[in-house]
Order: C-alpha cells, then structure tokens, then sequence
C-alpha cells in the first residue's frame, strides 16, 4: 500500500511507504528467532503517549485524579473552549485514558487508567518515583 504525503513548503506530493502492522522479533538466547509477532500492546501505548501529548490534556488528567469530574469543571481548568476541551476528551477518550457517563444533560469524565497518575507524578519527581518504584535490571550480574 503507498500513502502520499504532502510537502506543504514546496507543494509536492511525495510517495512514501507505511507498513501496515508493527512487528517485533522475539529471538532466544542462543540468537534464534522464536517469534514474530504483531505489537498491538507497543501500538496501544504509543497510542496514550500521543494522547498525553498536549499541556491541556495532562491539566485535564491531573483534575480526574481523586475523582470524576463534569466537562464544565474540566473547561475551567484547561483554561480553553468548549469546543478545544472536547476534542481534548475525545482524544483522550479514544485512547483510552479515560470514559465518560452521560447523565441527563451533563457528561462526567474519570480515569480509566489511574496510572497515569503515577507516570505523571514519577515525571514530576523522579528521586520520589525511585523510592517507592526502585531499579533493578534483574540479571545475574
């Protein structure tokens, strides 16, 4: 399959070829491939990084951590329209990070994936992160 991909500056079309599943090898100690598999779960946290891309999405994430909120809140935190935080929701809906409820007039929103939170707060303070969370690498070394 080619997909075309327009050069904006220079107004060209240019082809340029997408595969259309992900793979990853699974190879064994001795370096013999033991599988090769599609990587839906790597595609599906790809997926919530881009999510988790935009400083009023993560606003919005940080309000839903100790409970569900109505968008009318979420509007308020994020400090933009109600058009701009409903595309933000249904970006972040789609990816799964969270879901919505629908009661009567209002929606409400909460986290589907309460780890997020903890990802945020290790970005927010790492050395934190390294107590509770600690490294190793698990060889025998």
């Amino acid at each position: 399959m080619t997909w075309v991909k327009l050069v904006r500056k220079k107004k060209e079309r240019k082809e340029i070829s997408k595969p259309l599943f992900t793979k990853s090898l699974t190879v064994s100690q001795d370096g013999e491939i033991v599988s090769l598999m599609t990587s839906s779960h790597e595609t599906q946290a790809a997926e919530i990084f881009k999510a988790l891309g935009h400083p009023a999405r993560i606003r919005m994430i940080q309000a839903l951590a100790e409970e569900e909120k109505c968008v009318c809140y979420l509007v308020e935190v994020a400090g933009l329209g109600w058009s701009t935080v409903s595309r933000h929701l249904s970006v972040l809906r789609e990816a799964g990070v969270i879901t919505c409820e629908k009661r009567g007039l209002q929606v409400f929103y909460r986290l589907a994936l309460p780890c997020v939170i903890r990802f945020l707060d290790c970005l927010e303070r790492p050395e934190k992160a390294l107590e509770i969370y600690p490294v190793s690498c698990g060889c025998s070394n």
